[in-house]
Order: C-alpha cells, then sequence, then structure tokens
C-alpha cells in the first residue's frame, strides 16, 4: 500500500473488535505494529483515535494508513489442521448455528501468547468457512479446565460478549477446597487487586483483599456440597468477573483450592490427590444469542478432578441449586 485508504465496516462485521477487524482485514499486520499505528493516530475510526478493543459499528469508517508490503491486504489462505479439527471436535459438547460449548481440557491454553503454540483460538482456525471463524466470548485460566463458550458467527459474538460484560451469564465453578468453609453457605464480597506479593526469596503478581482506588468489587456465592475429613467439595458462583476471583476468595477465606500454590502455597497441598489446580466450569446458564431462550449447559467433570472425586467418592452428578437468598 503506498497511500492513506478508508474502508467501510460492512453491516455483518458490526460489534466486531478493532483489532479483530484488522486481522481479519491484514493478516500480515502483528498486534504490536497495530497499537503502534493507534498510539500515533494512524488508524482511527470515524475520524478520532480509538483502541484496539474498540467495538465497530456497521457503516462506520476505518482510515488505514500505509503499510508495508508483508502487511498489505491479501486474501487469507485457507487454513485447516486436521489435528486441530479432530482434537477441537473431541471437545465439542453443544453446538448449534449460533453457539458451540467445548469442555477444555486443563493444562491447554484458552489464547496463544509467549512460548503458547497450541491452544483453542488457534485450533477454532480449523472450523473458518467462507470469511467466518468461531470466536471466543470469554476466557478460562490455562490450568483450570470445563465449560468454554464460543460463538459461531459476529453477531452470536456480539451478543454474548455484551451477556458476559452486563453480568447475564451465570456460571457454577467446581472446586477442592483445602479446608472447610465456615459457614458452609453464603457469600465473599471482599474487593480485590493486583499487588506484588513477596514469598520467601521471590515475589510475583498476585489478586489479593485490597483497599483504594485501584481495588475492584468482588463478589462470589459459594456452597459446600460434600465434605470429607479436612476438604470439601465447593460449589462458586462468581457474581463479578475478576481476575483470578475465586482463588483468590477461596484464599481469603482460609480455604485454599487445592492445588492452587500461588494463592495457597503449601496449605493448598493435599496427600493422595493431583498437585494440579483443582477448579473446572461446570455450567452456564445464558440467553441464547439466536433464539433468546434461556439455556443451561454442563461440562462433565474430567481429567484430575474427576480422579479425584473418586478418590474422595464425591457426587460427579451432583445437582447444585442457588436460593435466592443467598445475598
Amino acid at each position: 500500500m503506498t497511500g492513506v485508504q478508508t474502508r467501510t465496516v460492512a453491516a455483518d462485521e458490526a460489534g466486531m473488535r478493532l483489532d479483530r477487524w484488522f486481522r481479519t482485514h491484514f493478516p500480515g499486520v502483528r498486534h504490536g505494529e497495530l497499537e503502534k499505528y493507534l498510539r500515533k493516530g494512524q488508524v482511527r475510526v470515524g475520524g478520532g483515535r480509538a483502541k484496539s478493543n474498540r467495538r465497530l459499528e456497521a457503516g462506520e469508517e476505518v482510515r488505514i494508513p500505509p503499510l508495508a508490503g508483508d502487511a498489505a491486504p491479501r486474501a487469507r489462505p485457507p487454513l485447516f489442521d486436521p489435528d486441530a479439527a479432530q482434537s477441537l471436535k473431541a471437545l465439542v459438547l453443544y453446538e448449534d448455528d449460533a453457539v458451540m460449548a467445548l469442555n477444555k481440557p486443563f493444562g491447554l491454553a484458552v489464547q496463544g501468547g509467549t512460548k503458547t503454540a497450541r491452544h483453542v483460538d488457534g485450533m477454532l482456525e480449523a472450523r473458518a468457512k467462507d470469511g467466518e471463524r468461531p470466536r471466543l466470548v470469554h476466557r478460562l485460566d490455562k490450568d483450570t479446565g470445563g465449560l468454554l463458550l464460543v460463538a459461531k458467527t459476529r453477531k452470536a459474538a456480539h451478543r454474548l460478549g455484551d451477556a458476559f460484560k452486563g453480568r447475564d451469564v451465570e456460571k457454577t465453578y467446581w472446586a477442592l477446597v483445602a479446608s472447610v468453609p465456615q459457614p458452609r453457605r453464603g457469600t465473599i464480597d471482599l474487593p480485590i487487586a493486583k499487588r506484588m506479593v513477596r514469598r520467601g526469596a521471590s515475589a510475583d503478581e498476585r489478586m489479593v483483599p485490597a483497599d483504594g482506588e485501584d481495588a475492584k468489587r468482588a463478589v462470589t456465592d459459594y456452597q459446600a456440597l460434600e465434605v470429607v475429613g479436612p476438604v470439601a467439595f465447593l460449589a462458586m458462583r462468581p457474581v463479578t468477573g475478576r481476575t483470578h476471583q475465586l482463588r483468590a476468595h477461596a484464599a481469603a477465606i482460609g480455604c485454599p483450592i487445592v492445588g492452587d500454590g500461588k494463592y495457597g502455597g503449601a496449605a493448598a497441598r493435599i496427600d493422595g490427590v493431583s498437585p494440579k489446580l483443582h477448579l473446572f466450569c461446570r455450567a452456564m446458564t445464558f440467553t441464547h444469542p439466536a433464539t433468546g431462550r434461556r439455556v443451561t449447559l454442563q461440562a462433565p467433570l474430567s481429567g484430575h478432578m474427576a480422579q479425584t472425586w473418586k478418590f474422595f467418592s464425591f457426587d460427579a452428578d451432583a445437582v447444585c441449586d442457588w436460593p435466592d437468598n443467598l445475598r
């Protein structure tokens, strides 16, 4: 490209993030390059400066600066990885024209990053068709397993994204905790913020209970479904969606999630069970982006947590009802 050009956002691209839109139209532009263009005001939306996470509206004009040869727009080659396609197929729990639900394995990253070559987002490329590919609408930590919701169209992604932001999605997680909470059912309403925490000779960043302007309100409902000795099978419902909220809240009430050395330290280790994190997204209830109906999906317990549940003879099909008067 030798000069500035302007492109108009198509109707079916409404609700798409600017960085995703750029990735679709200009796959040769790396994310860092896009951020540089945005900081300098070389990429603009509707004549004004914008951030990479800005949601586009149909009919808006995007200013594109001159791009290097490798970054010039080109047709995206068809991408089909048979191994990724088969791996993805094995994870699918539910699928229709708008939504796909996966049972994400423990240890599989949702998105790529430094030294992360295999991840769910990359696997979704195997389902690309006619320029459309399934899109992530929320995240699970790499070490957390369970239900992961994916949108199959831009319209569905926009509606589900708004639902997650607006707290219209009810999520239930299962956890094994290394103590029995008192009371056994209640709500944790405790603001958290990112802090550098020193443990021994090292220090790292984590979310901890905090006051101050940077602390964000975090609310979690919980109930102990079963108890065996010093451990409890806990159902947890995040009312807010803060980073590491469940892990930070569990540790804050003296019941660290088993395997969570970052927040629980030595107290998070239990003899006889896997040292991996015992946190699993069990269920979600949401408004279907196409039908408008409320839908509930569940993921069967898997991996090391399924083995731990057998070890303690916990009910892997336990039913969790959240009472209206919990808060």
